[in-house]
């Protein structure tokens, strides 16, 4: 930076004091805060009370994403379309009483945002394996409680029971000055550690993007209903909050049998690695775009990007996600020249610098390679040739997603996607979108509302 003369301040990002401070002393003309944990102790609020321009949701809108609760019990409230019935707790005791008394498949979850760990998808359909499920369910709870909810105390609920959906998943990205949604292209992550979908979930072990604004198994209607559902959102958190969204806003979307697009979770922010695949083809002043949201003027311009489809691959230490200590500490070299001549990028992730200039990994994915290309699968084999110069010095082994991106990858989520699609638009057809109808012996029929 020519003002500072390349100085630089190292601190808490997540102190709203400290923040300020150092905005103050490099007179700043603006801060974009990117991670979620700032925006949730306030620092854009502080920034904003100190007369200092910020691009960052305050800590009313930014409860969207820190709060799982709030945000399902908002879209209840105000009538939101791709609203999924749920249950919170404060206790861990009573979600484990209403487990053992409901067998039902579910989404188990921390009730606050934890970095995307914590997670668990439990279909509970044979009979036979009941008492087994509510175990799994149970237990799951209990480490939740215990260990991905310990140390925060920033808000009640500790835990979230969700009813259990399925179908292809994508995220929507978007800047919001609180009037005006302008959305990015679609994006699909891919959460499985392993190939094919099977494994543990992670932060996201690559994504793809095609050419526009669409996915290949994601419609021009089904994208204009997911932009719909975020807008509703962003107006009804300022509703509920009093305060002006401004920033980044992402909806964590499924195309499903229920309602089509529906909400999984929000982000105050981008998406990881989701960003990587829109942020390197974008043709808009960055500058330009953050002070027309800053002014409450982000219908005056345009966001515009390059017409190619993209696909980023994350390469992890083995020992991701479930031992981080053994994923921790090892040397990494990667060949950026070498990237780079083959048309990738590659941006650094979980990696720490040490002062004789070795890079070592954080414990988790450690790189993201980038690739463009005419069509999915072409970008995905651009950075499928770019993976072997990414390696650990001292032996120990690395891995990533050969598939993503990938025809038959492909293949399979459109397929997906059209399965879900009929049963939504038969649903929707017969008045039945957002309800769910069970059957009572004794009693018959009973339509739950959405």
């Amino acid at each position: 930076c020519k003002r500072t003369g390349g100085e630089y301040a190292l601190g808490n990002p997540s102190d709203p004091a400290f923040v300020v401070n150092v905005a103050q002393r490099f007179h700043v003309d603006f801060v974009f805060v990117g991670p979620e944990e700032p925006l949730f102790h306030g620092v854009a609020d502080a920034l904003e009370e100190a007369g200092i321009p910020c691009v960052g949701a305050r800590r009313g809108p930014a409860e969207l994403e820190m709060s799982k609760a709030f945000m399902r019990r908002l879209m209840w409230r105000h009538g939101i379309p791709g609203r999924l019935r749920f249950k919170a707790f404060k206790d861990v005791e009573d979600a484990v009483a209403y487990i053992r008394e409901y067998a039902e498949s579910v989404a188990l979850k921390p009730a606050r945002q934890v970095g995307g760990k914590g997670v668990k998808v439990i279909a509970d359909l044979q009979a036979y394996l009941s008492r087994e499920k509510t175990h799994v369910k149970t237990e799951h709870a209990k480490i939740i409680s215990e260990e991905h909810m310990k140390g925060y105390t920033d808000i009640e609920d500790r835990i979230l029971i969700e009813e259990r959906v399925e179908g292809p998943e994508y995220t929507l990205q978007a800047f919001t000055d609180g009037r005006t949604v302008k959305p990015f292209p679609l994006v699909q992550d891919n959460k499985n550690a392993f190939e094919m979908d099977i494994g543990p979930e992670t932060g996201g072990m690559g994504s793809i993007a095609g050419r526009g604004r669409l996915l290949p198994f994601i419609n021009e209607q089904e994208y204009r209903r997911s932009v719909e559902i975020v807008r509703e959102c962003v107006r009804a958190v300022e509703k509920e909050t009093g305060q002006k969204y401004k920033g980044v806003v992402s909806g964590q979307m499924m195309l499903t049998a229920a309602w089509g697009p529906t909400i999984i979770e929000f982000y105050c922010r981008f998406g990881d690695p989701e960003a990587v695949n829109v942020l390197p083809i974008l043709k808009s002043d960055m500058v330009e775009l953050c002070e027309a949201i800053i002014d409450e003027r982000l219908n005056k311009v345009k966001l515009e990007f390059e017409d190619v489809a993209t696909v980023v691959k994350c390469v992890a230490p083995k020992g991701y996600p479930d031992r981080r200590d053994l994923a921790k500490g090892h040397p990494v070299h990667v060949d950026v020249k070498a990237v780079e001549r083959l048309g990738g990028k590659v941006y650094y992730a979980s990696t720490d610098l040490q002062p004789d200039g070795t890079i070592l990994t954080g414990g988790s994915r450690l790189v993201e390679i980038f690739a463009k290309g005419e069509t999915i699968p072409e970008a995905s084999r651009l950075a499928e040739a770019c993976i072997p110069y990414v390696r650990l010095t001292d032996g120990w082994g690395v891995f990533h997603r050969s598939d993503i991106g990938s025809e038959i990858l492909l293949k399979r989520r459109v397929e997906q996607a059209e399965l879900v699609r009929g049963v939504y638009r038969y649903r929707f057809r017969k008045g039945l979108i957002g309800k769910t109808i069970e059957w009572i012996p004794g009693k018959g029929k009973i339509v739950l509302e959405a």
